[in-house]
């Protein structure tokens, strides 16, 4: 039977590669210009270019360079959450993981909420939820390693992430029910998923980019371990090596999304199946196509997150899980036709 990663590619995908990421990549530039240009004060296309220029007034100098700073962390957020779950899924081979779903995303939680609760600085908060995301997905490999390859390993990998993620969750109530009133909205906040406040830093684009090449060289592997599972060891592959270094890939931007916009739910679901649809089972074409997919649907999510009800500003992450929501659904309903 066909497993769901590896559908068979349509007639033409390979030919159609080169456009679909052109394609995707004006796609990530043209939400760019609409998160520089809209929001309570909108910005006219003349405003933009003569603030980008330097010459523009103060108002649209001041505006272009908050927006612009706050897209940009938007676009390395979605493009990270949607790598990982693009990793995840294709190192469990379970068309439903995401690291929200699975538990990573509430190990880097806790981590972080844990720091932020004892007043750490930031790049300490960044150390907390790398290992909190490390700590998890260790816990969720050990657990659940010897279903990688039986039928039955999809709802046994879907119900181990769907425990470990209650506990996390436990965790965080815990931390927030401790918390001093000063701390406790912030950190709602955060966990819901917000962007605001949030400044440009190249710790994001140095885990991402890094990331995303060696996850492209290493494809053609991955691609054999998503199709045979164990079995991809007889074709050459070091399946445990690789899956050491899925893991670790996925834990790392994990917890690079995470302690920079908090919990945002569901990019890593939605985006690798779009993109699955549209571009073909082929990781060396679906990387970059979740990388820019990813970062355009954020970029996206956030600028109506700030638009919808302005001058207020919605949580992005409210907006992601109102769209994850049904898509998850989707794929379950697939999934169960599948298995009958």
């Amino acid at each position: 039977m066909t497993h769901p990663l590896t559908l068979p590619r349509p007639p033409g995908t390979a030919r159609l590669a080169a456009p679909l990421l052109l394609l995707l990549a004006v796609a990530c530039a043209g939400a760019l210009l609409l998160a520089c240009t809209n929001g309570s004060v909108p910005l006219s296309l003349a405003d933009l270019w003569h603030a980008a220029r330097g010459n523009g007034s103060e108002l649209a100098n001041t505006l272009l360079t908050l927006r612009l700073e706050r897209a940009l962390t938007a676009c390395a957020t979605g493009a990270t959450l949607a790598l990982a779950g693009l990793l995840m899924q294709s190192l469990l081979r379970n068309p439903l993981a995401d690291p929200y779903v699975m538990g990573v995303s509430g190990g880097a939680s806790v981590g972080a909420l844990l720091a932020l609760w004892l007043g750490l600085a930031a790049w300490q908060t960044d150390i907390a939820a790398v290992i909190g995301a490390l700590a998890l997905s260790a816990l969720l490999f050990t657990l659940a390693r010897r279903d990688f390859s039986r039928a039955s390993g999809t709802v046994l990998l879907l119900l181990t992430g769907v425990l470990l993620s209650t506990a996390c969750g436990a965790l965080v109530s815990l931390l927030l029910t401790i918390a001093p009133d000063s701390q406790l909205r912030g950190m709602v906040f955060w966990l819901i998923g917000d962007l605001s406040g949030t400044p440009l830093r190249p710790w994001p684009w140095l885990v991402l980019v890094p990331a995303a090449l060696l996850a492209w060289w290493q494809a053609p592997a991955i691609n054999l371990l998503a199709m045979h599972g164990d079995h991809a060891i007889t074709l050459g592959v070091p399946v445990g090596r690789l899956r050491r270094l899925l893991l670790l890939l996925a834990a790392l931007l994990t917890a690079t999304a995470v302690s920079q916009g908090g919990s945002i739910g569901f990019v890593g679901l939605m985006v690798p199946h779009a993109c699955r649809l549209l571009a073909g089972p082929n990781l060396r074409t679906l990387i970059p196509s979740c990388v820019l997919s990813g970062a355009t649907l954020l970029v996206a999510a956030d600028t109506l997150a700030r638009c919808v009800v302005a001058p207020m500003q919605l949580p992005v992450g409210v907006l992601t899980a109102l769209l994850g929501v049904p898509v998850l659904f989707w794929q379950l309903h697939r999934t169960r036709r599948r298995m009958n």
